[in-house]
């Protein structure tokens, strides 16, 4: 009975300290990509403004699409029904905080944890690069579509980024095997997806596109990361990326029973 306690209270005391861990890992981790987010952000705009190569691929690419979007309404009006509202910031960030609740309910609250923070520190991150980079949005003639605010990086495709790597990543856990492909493919094909919408309206330079996918897919390893190393703290296998970060999850029973996330 006595070594059973001990025993007891040697794995409450390793969850804690594996719990500590792994809140410790999430801040450093969004801390860190803070960090190297804000110059990236004044090096990139000023490689916007002196480099030429890239200044005229971003002007080349506006004008293009944009000429195609003004000569073709229709189109135009396709592209604007999904940047704001099937792929909007808004309804991308309520999927995640709907799954975020319903891991809460499940009681695997370190990936509820990761989905948030993972959330969360991409929307602030985007901001704090905004506000450093101050990059102009680009003024076309005759515009089909304006936007507020600062140009680099898109809000748009770096909040693509971040909820759609959150969604797959959670929900590879819960499809058959077969099914992952599709998967893989929606989430990709979303993100090029709100992309090419922001480029083709006009209120983003390709750069600032680009921009935001690299800094979603930062955010992305660096939080992954700290929950893989959570994994490995508690005695857990390290998880596949093509498994979802908690294969666990869909092996999850109704009720009260203790569950390893």
């Amino acid at each position: 009975m006595v070594v059973r306690t001990a025993a007891r209270s040697l794995r409450r005391h390793r969850r804690r300290t594996a719990d500590q861990r792994f809140g410790a890992r999430l801040l450093g981790g969004t801390l860190i990509a803070a960090i190297a987010a804000v110059p990236f952000g004044i090096v990139a705009a000023l490689v916007e403004g002196r480099w030429t190569p890239l200044h005229r691929l971003d002007g080349e690419a506006a004008r293009h699409l944009h000429r195609l979007a003004r000569d073709h309404p229709a189109w135009t009006d396709v592209l604007r029904v999904l940047s704001d509202w099937v792929w909007d910031p808004f309804t991308l960030r309520v999927a995640v905080a709907l799954l975020t609740v319903w891991l809460v309910l499940r009681r695997r609250w370190r990936l509820a944890a990761w989905a948030a923070v993972t959330a969360t520190a991409g929307g602030l991150i985007g901001l704090a690069v905004k506000v450093a980079a101050e990059r102009a949005r680009p003024a076309l003639d005759d515009p089909v579509a304006q936007a507020p605010g600062y140009s680099f990086p898109s809000g748009h495709a770096m909040t693509a980024t971040t909820s759609c790597a959150v969604l797959l990543l959670v929900g590879l856990s819960l499809v058959p095997a077969v099914w992952r492909p599709v998967c893989w493919a929606a989430a990709v094909l979303s993100v090029l997806g709100v992309g090419f919408t922001r480029v083709a309206l006009g209120v983003h330079w390709l750069s600032d596109v680009v921009g935001g996918w690299l800094l979603g897919i930062a955010v992305v390893t660096v939080t992954a990361w700290a929950f893989e190393a959570w994994r490995t703290d508690v005695g857990l296998h390290p998880a596949a990326v093509t498994d979802g970060l908690e294969p666990e999850l869909r092996d999850d029973k109704p009720g009260p029973a203790s569950r390893p996330g």
